[in-house]
């Protein structure tokens, strides 16, 4: 999408954008942004009112799949931004990267607050989950076939095996 797009469709001048954003990439920056600070919003809110650690987790990987699932979801913003700006120093390359960084932040905090055995390596495993099925979601949308539908069971796998 091209700047004019942008500025057609926001119903501004082009000096009015360039006054809040300096370029293209920093209006990216501030979309990926603000969706991260949504998503997590979100997913947060809805694992807050859980009880359980061990829920929590559960909660949050049943919200993932429940949205990869969904025939509205195009897949996940901040893998296709970090595959569209490959470059690792982009500005809209480090937005993705912050995301990714921000929920596996939150999946360690929940395996350790259940007390699951090496809570770092279970993040990152329950990262390359949820990123498999945002993969997914993509790929297959929400055909019956699409991998996405077996999140919440190979998580529960895995927790199973990082359980003391």
């Amino acid at each position: 999408m091209g700047i004019d797009t942008i500025i057609a469709e926001a119903g501004v001048a082009k000096r009015t954008l360039y006054r809040h954003f300096e370029s293209k990439d920093e209006l990216i920056a501030a979309y990926l942004s603000q969706a991260n600070d949504d998503y997590l919003s979100w997913i947060d809110s809805q694992v807050a009112k859980v009880q359980s650690p061990l829920e929590k987790l559960h909660t949050y990987l049943a919200l993932v799949q429940t949205r990869t699932t969904n025939p509205a979801t195009l897949g996940c913003t901040f893998q296709v931004a970090a595959a569209e700006f490959p470059n690792l120093s982009h500005i809209g390359h480090q937005e993705a990267v912050n995301h990714k960084l921000e929920v596996r932040k939150r999946l360690h905090k929940l395996a350790s607050e259940a007390e699951l055995r090496d809570p770092e390596e279970l993040a990152d495993g329950l990262l390359l989950l949820v990123d498999g099925a945002w993969a997914a979601a993509r790929m297959f949308g929400a055909q019956p076939i699409t991998p996405a539908k077996a999140l919440l069971s190979t998580a529960d796998a895995l927790i199973k095996a990082h359980r003391k």
